[in-house]
């Protein structure tokens, strides 16, 4: 799974996730994208879940970037405990993503194949998402 190796803050706030993205909202390193449509958390499990889904697809003829990485750590009490007593102990990373992110990008496959890869992969994703290709300027 993905985790940052050093971080400044253990035990991060939770935050609010208004607005759109501000980074990252456009296809930039290969032809198609697949962009979040609202706002949320994804887990570390569910970018990796996603990468091995599109890598089933796109097999050895295309390129995969994962534009997404988890930062955020997310705290948990044990279950059965009483109030009080502090702030849980850290159990999973997540990336904050709003409207708009590029979350993985696809490179060297027909249109098709990068279709049905971001179809099954927004299977794995807890949010609406929606395939984009690249605008030439």
């Amino acid at each position: 799974m993905l985790a940052p190796k050093k971080i400044k803050y253990r035990k991060p706030q939770k935050g609010r996730m208004k607005g759109m993205a501000k980074g990252g909202d456009y296809v930039a390193f290969g032809t198609y994208g697949l962009k979040t449509l609202e706002p949320g958390w994804i887990t570390s499990r569910q970018i990796e879940a996603g990468r091995i889904s599109i890598a089933r697809q796109i097999k050895k003829i295309g390129k995969m970037w994962i534009r997404v990485f988890p930062h955020k750590s997310i705290t948990k009490k044990p279950a059965e405990t009483r109030m009080g007593k502090g702030k849980g102990s850290p159990e999973y990373w997540v990336a904050v993503v709003k409207p708009g992110r590029i979350l993985y990008e696809v490179d060297g496959v027909p249109e098709e194949i990068a279709q049905e890869a971001f179809r099954l992969c927004s299977h794995k994703l807890a949010l609406k998402t929606k395939m984009v290709s690249r605008r030439e300027l």
